[in-house]
């Protein structure tokens, strides 16, 4: 997924009025202001409310297969164009306090609406992404990927946040 096809995306969905914040690895490189690896989709977070114009503005991009990964649920799947492009969308719901509920109404996650208030850019265009604080969140709790254990130690250096648990020391991240 190259910058100029996420931001190609991103303008897309706000032309269909969908609220969407970016996430994963590309939200990392936004806080960070610059590109610092490949990136194989686009996370984005988006009110569940938002998902009919959210669906028509990727299907115009061709954006419109289910590309079927361990763990898919209702309120977090990937859609791909069956060529390059690959989003990765989480759903929401806000909830009357403000706050962002995610997952089943049984075992979801409640987290405060801040957490996707973050401000940061692709390419150098302004993007919303996950705050920082929470970018660090969003990339624990479930065995470490290499593209974690890239993406958190330069979050956590950048933005004074202290290094999780299992992350070990601060090292030079290797190239991309």
């Amino acid at each position: 997924m190259s910058s100029k096809d996420a931001l190609a995306l991103l303008e897309r969905l706000s032309a269909h009025g969908v609220d969407a914040c970016v996430g994963g690895g590309w939200g990392v490189d936004a806080l960070l202001g610059t590109q610092t690896r490949e990136h194989s989709d686009l996370d984005l977070w988006a009110p569940a409310a938002h998902l009919h114009p959210l669906f028509a503005a990727l299907a115009e991009a061709g954006v419109d297969h289910v590309f079927p990964w361990p763990g898919d649920r209702p309120w977090n799947f990937v859609l791909h164009d069956g060529v390059r492009l690959r989003v990765d969308l989480h759903l929401y719901e806000r909830l009357a306090d403000g706050s962002l509920h995610y997952g089943s109404a049984v075992d979801g996650d409640t987290f405060p609406a801040g957490a996707l208030d973050g401000d940061g850019s692709i390419a150098g265009t302004t993007v919303r992404c996950e705050s920082a604080e929470w970018a660090v969140r969003f990339h624990t709790g479930y065995p470490a990927r290499e593209v974690d254990r890239h993406d958190v130690p330069l979050l956590c250096r950048r933005f004074g946040i202290p290094l999780p648990e299992g992350f070990g020391p601060f090292e030079e991240p290797r190239d991309a």
